[in-house]
């Protein structure tokens, strides 16, 4: 598959996503906590993930935007900071998941997703910055 066209399908389908993970945090952060968790939100808990609910929702909309021009400054910025965020998502998520047994499954799920994701944007960014350096030559 073309490396512009992977970028953009990964951008995408992040967009989509991470917009619909950030509507979730904004409307029901504690049933979400929950959900991926099993543990409850308290005090400053409901807040702060509202906010990042507010910083995913911006970032699935970069995402969305930038799948049509993946391949300018601007889109592989955006792809970076996407995949800067799945990497951290993966191990965060991998790292606090309650034991399988206790309904750990989701957030298990949850970080192979983010971290699929990761290795996809970094085989097409790779793939963009060998082409740009052959192109260059």
């Amino acid at each position: 598959m073309n490396r512009s066209l992977l970028l953009a399908r990964i951008l995408g389908l992040g967009g989509a996503l991470e917009a619909g993970a950030g509507l979730l945090l904004l409307a029901c952060p504690s049933e979400l906590a929950w959900l991926l968790l099993r543990s409850p939100l308290e005090g400053a808990g409901p807040v702060v993930a509202r906010l990042g609910g507010g910083g995913l929702l911006a970032l699935g909309i970069a995402c969305w935007c930038a799948r049509g021009t993946s391949l300018t400054p601007a889109g592989l910025g955006v792809a970076w900071g996407f995949l800067a965020y799945n990497l951290v998502a993966c191990v965060t998520l991998a790292v606090a998941r309650p034991a399988l047994s206790n309904g750990g499954l989701l957030a298990l799920g949850a970080s192979v997703l983010h971290g699929l994701l990761a290795a996809a944007l970094v085989a097409a960014l790779a793939g963009r910055s060998h082409s740009s350096e052959r192109s260059a030559s």
